[in-house]
C-alpha cells in the first residue's frame, strides 16, 4: 500500500549534495572534453570498481540527518512527517555506490531515482517533491524555471557545525520574492526606498501575495502543528530574515 504523502514534507536532494562525488565528477569532466562516449565508459568503470567503497559525506548530509530524525517523531507510519528522495543523473548501475553509501550511513531513505544523464526535473512531480536541494546552480535554476517546486543551492557548511544540535531543523526564509511575491521588491527597485516604505506602510493591513516558497513554508508549518507537545518545543524552527525596517516591517510580520 503506497504511503499517503499529502501531509508529508518531501525533500528531493541530488546525490552530489548528499555525498561527495567531486572526484568522480572531475574524472568524468576531464574525459568528456576529449570524447563524450569514452567519458561515460570511464566514469562507469570508476564507479563500478568502487561500488562497495562508501562515499564521503556531502554538504547536505547534516541537514538530511536532522530531517530524517523527524520521521521517527510521529507515531503515524502511514503519514510520515518527512520523506527524503535521492535524485541523481547517474545510471542505475553506477548509482549502486550511492545506494550502498546510504546503507553504510544507516540513512532512512527508501526512495531514489537515477535518470541516466537526464534532468531530474521531469521526476519532481511524480515523487511529490516539495523542495529540491542541490550544489549546482544550473540544476537549481532548471527546477525553479519548471515551477514544480522551489529549489535551494547548498553551500559548503561553515566550520563549527559539529557543535550544533542535530535534533532540530532550522530553516530561515528571505521575504520579498521568496516567501512573498516580488511586487513590493519591484516598487523598491523602480521607485527606491522612500516610495517602498510609504507603499508598504499604507498597505500594512493587506496580505502580501505568496512567493515561490510559500507553499513549502505552509507544509513545514504543518510539521509543527503535528508535533504532540507545545510548539515552543517543536524540533522544527523557522525564521524570517528580511531587510525591511519600520514602517515596512509591519506588513511582513502581521498574520
Amino acid at each position: 500500500m503506497p504511503l499517503d504523502l499529502s501531509d508529508t514534507l518531501v525533500i528531493g536532494i541530488s546525490a552530489t549534495a548528499l555525498f561527495d562525488l567531486s572526484e568522480a565528477d572531475k574524472l568524468f569532466r576531464s574525459e568528456f572534453a576529449r570524447d563524450r562516449d569514452h567519458a561515460i565508459d570511464v566514469y562507469r568503470a570508476y564507479m563500478l570498481a568502487r561500488e562497495d567503497e562508501p562515499l564521503a559525506t556531502g554538504t547536505g548530509l547534516p541537514l538530511v540527518r536532522s530531517l530524517l530524525l523527524l520521521k521517527h517523531l510521529s507515531p503515524d507510519e502511514e503519514r510520515p512527517l518527512v520523506e527524503v528522495v535521492v535524485m541523481s543523473r547517474n545510471s542505475p548501475e553506477t548509482g549502486l555506490r550511492v545506494l550502498n553509501t546510504i546503507r553504510h550511513f544507516k540513512l532512512d531513505i527508501t526512495r531514489s531515482v537515477f535518470t541516466g544523464g537526464e534532468s531530474v526535473v521531469d521526476y519532481l512531480d511524480a515523487f511529490d517533491v516539495d523542495l529540491f536541494l542541490t550544489t549546482y546552480a544550473k540544476d537549481a535554476q532548471r527546477v525553479i524555471d519548471s515551477k514544480v517546486c522551489p529549489a535551494a543551492l547548498l553551500a559548503t557548511p561553515p566550520s563549527g557545525l559539529e557543535t550544533l544540535r542535530d535534533d532540530q531543523v532550522r530553516i530561515a526564509f528571505d521575504g520579498d520574492a521568496v516567501l512573498f511575491d516580488e511586487s513590493s521588491e519591484l516598487v523598491y527597485k523602480t521607485e527606491e526606498l522612500a516610495a517602498f516604505q510609504t507603499a508598504e506602510d499604507q498597505a500594512q493591513d493587506r496580505l502580501l501575495a505568496e512567493g515561490p516558497y510559500a507553499t513549502f513554508l505552509k507544509k513545514l508549518a504543518r510539521r509543527q502543528e503535528r508535533w504532540p507537545g507545545r510548539i515552543e518545543f517543536s524540533p522544527v524552527r523557522t525564521a524570517l530574515v528580511t531587510a525591511r525596517n519600520s514602517p515596512a516591517a509591519l506588513r511582513a510580520i502581521k498574520p
